[in-house]
């Protein structure tokens, strides 16, 4: 019966289009993302290692379509909201560690720069609530 059950699910939801299926994944409602390292205010020569933390979730690879996890994607200089209708861009700006990486070596040129975390589902959608990180700045010298 559990069987039969599973294949009505999936068969219903092959049905659904990309679009309706791909956006508005429910969060953990007591979801955290934090950076671990840099903190807020940091003075860094260099590049250096960013490590992402994240509680009362999983994190997994980009496409793996688990309950209760995503993966991380770093917004460094980004002042406008993201559309939670649209995938998280990928360029410059929005860095994506699809193959579930919890941190990452960054380069970025002298002076200030914010920082913040937002959590993507399989498909590089934000979850519904938005899971993100407080923003943070750093100098690089």
């Amino acid at each position: 019966m559990e069987t039969i059950r599973i294949i009505i699910v999936s068969a219903a939801l092959s049905l659904t289009s990309f679009a309706a299926y791909a956006q508005g994944v429910p969060a953990a409602k007591d979801a955290y993302l934090y950076f671990v390292w840099p903190q807020d205010g940091t003075v860094i020569k260099g590049a250096f290692w960013a490590r992402f933390g994240l509680r009362n979730m999983g994190v997994t690879h980009a496409g793996d379509n688990f309950a209760n996890s995503g993966h991380h994607h770093l917004l460094v200089d980004v002042n406008e909201p993201l559309d939670p209708k649209e995938p998280i861009p990928q360029d410059k700006a929005h860095l994506h560690f699809g193959a579930g990486q919890t941190e990452a070596r960054i380069e970025l040129p002298p002076g200030k720069h914010t920082l913040q975390l937002v959590l993507g589902d399989a498909k590089h959608y934000p979850f519904d609530p938005p899971v993100v990180s407080k923003k943070i700045t750093v100098t690089i010298k």
